[in-house]
């Protein structure tokens, strides 16, 4: 990744992500330094230096932003946000108001607006789903629909059943001890993710904002079944790794995988799982391994289909010329992960050569 001061300052004005982490900016006439992606006033070319990590700003001198929080390893969040997850975590089944917002001292729009923002659905959308997966779990166990119901917090019947089969794609009645996909956010420094899992392993996992995603989720839905949020052993194993890989800790995902689809995509797949954290490879490289030379085209489109975000590592593939080519995360993630994945390779070399070193007993 680019560390040139000039490209830095356009990535400051530009509050550009892909540096997340991975470059700070301190302010000579304040004191004070912050992420490349502060929503404060920016400063003038002549009165900032840039770092490479968090600790050598500090070394120098200067104070951690109180806005941007640049010693924090997630995205900054509004507080609103990050305390009301917790309580409906705390509270699954609880019915939100806009009241309830405003007995806590929040705005309801400002909180409508946060939540749109992170997850692409509103505070009432989010707290409905985690409230509708209690209730498809008590259906799941064996429990009545007249239970489940009054436990979602639905006096109608109808708006129930409506409410059910726009989340899990069935009626109330028939979702009853059936197989149902477990689906939970996971919060990353570069943005939420969705993930979906069923009892052996992963079936979608995704940032929220990719433009493709309810395609993929309806695409699950009926290849596979219904879906609700919820918990599941499966999901607390998945978001463990997802946050060691992010926080730099990674040992190789050992998560199942259970993504369906065509011989050749789960030829592909199974390639992209073998390129080595902090390399590449090309379209073209990837058809030669899986022994299709031919086709690197078939290759672009199944790395395109993966649903599967980072552990299935479609973001480690470039074009023939070492460009980023799409990425359906958006590219400046595909930036952030090959720079994270990087410094991980590089992190695990030196341990090794480290540990290699000759000991000699005194």
């Amino acid at each position: 990744m680019t560390r040139d001061d000039d490209t830095l300052y356009a990535a400051l004005l530009a509050r550009d992500p892909s540096y997340e982490g991975f470059a700070y900016v301190g302010v000579k006439t304040t004191g004070i330094f912050c992420r490349l992606t502060c929503p404060a006033r920016k400063p003038k070319r002549d009165n900032v230096v840039f770092f490479g990590n968090c600790e050598d700003p500090q070394g120098a001198g200067f104070r951690p932003c109180l806005r941007c929080k640049p010693l924090g390893r997630q995205r900054p969040v509004s507080g609103a946000l990050e305390t009301l997850r917790e309580k409906i975590k705390a509270e699954p089944d609880r019915r939100w108001s806009a009241e309830d917002l405003k007995s806590l001292g929040y705005d309801p729009s400002t909180v409508r607006r946060a939540f749109q923002r992170e997850y692409g659905v509103t505070f009432a959308q989010y707290a409905r789903s985690q409230r509708l997966g209690v209730a498809v779990n008590r259906l799941k166990e064996g429990g009545s629909v007249m239970d489940a119901q009054l436990d979602a917090g639905y006096e109608s019947g109808s708006g129930f059943r409506d409410a059910i089969t726009k989340l899990v794609g069935d009626a109330p009645a028939k979702a009853t001890g059936r197989a149902i996909l477990t689906a939970q956010w996971l919060d990353t420094p570069i943005g939420a993710m969705l993930a979906i899992v069923d009892d052996v392993g992963v079936q979608l996992l995704e940032f929220v904002d990719r433009t493709a995603l309810p395609t993929e989720i309806n695409r699950l839905r009926n290849r596979v079944g219904p879906i609700c949020f919820g918990n599941s052993p499966v999901l607390e194993e998945l978001a463990r790794q997802v946050a060691r890989y992010f926080s730099g800790q990674f040992t190789d995902f050992d998560i199942s995988v259970v993504q369906r689809g065509s011989a050749f995509e789960a030829s592909v797949w199974t390639a992209l799982r073998q390129i080595p954290m902090g390399s590449t490879r090309s379209y073209g490289e990837i058809a030669r391994f899986i022994e299709r030379p031919e086709a690197p085209r078939a290759v672009a489109r199944a790395n395109g289909a993966n649903q599967v975000a980072i552990i299935v590592p479609c973001h480690r593939v470039i074009g023939a010329d070492g460009a980023l080519t799409g990425y359906g995360g958006k590219i400046w993630r595909k930036k952030w992960l090959l720079e994270h994945e990087r410094r991980m390779a590089d992190q695990i070399v030196k341990a090794s050569q480290h540990s290699a070193q000759p000991t000699f007993a005194l």
